[in-house]
């Protein structure tokens, strides 16, 4: 077990990073955030949805295992329930750190693809949000992460 800021640090030290459940209607969707804030903080950032082939103006990967050289990391924002299906695929793409988006609601955690994951050696951080940790946080969600600390949407321990 880690500490949630041991894991986010590791997680954010990744660079080839892709962001599963990125929306071809972006408006205040939290995966496109999360998409255009690490973009604009230098990851080499990848957007992945089955249903688009353009994201933000560039190119939309359906699967994980459509990136070339593949990546270090894994944003999950999809619905809950399609959060098992893309874990599924980041066991099959060797990926080794996720993390599943919340904040208020359920988010994309999923109890079943947490253990699966971890089950298959990847380290999964279940809940919060990396805009909530440096070098991607604003203010906003800087507040916003003892706050949901305490509602149990930001897990304390990661393993």
């Amino acid at each position: 077990m880690v500490t949630i800021k041991q894991a986010a640090a590791d997680f954010l030290a990744q660079k080839r990073v892709a962001v599963a459940g990125v929306s071809r209607n972006p408006q205040g969707h939290g995966s496109n955030i999360v998409y255009q804030r690490l973009r604009d903080r230098g990851y080499e950032v990848f957007a992945v949805n089955p249903n688009a082939d353009e994201i933000e103006g560039d190119r939309c990967y359906p699967d994980l295992g459509s990136i070339p050289g593949g990546v270090d990391a894994v944003v999950i924002g999809t619905s809950q329930d399609n959060t098992a299906a893309v874990m599924r695929d980041v066991v099959a793409a060797g990926v080794k750190r996720v993390w599943m988006h919340r904040s208020f609601g359920q988010g994309s955690v999923s109890e079943e693809a947490t253990r699966f994951g971890r089950d298959n050696g990847v380290v999964v951080i279940d809940g919060g949000c990396p805009l909530m940790f440096d070098p991607t946080a604003d203010f906003g969600h800087k507040c916003m992460r003892p706050f949901m600390s305490l509602m149990g949407a930001v897990p304390k321990q990661v393993s």
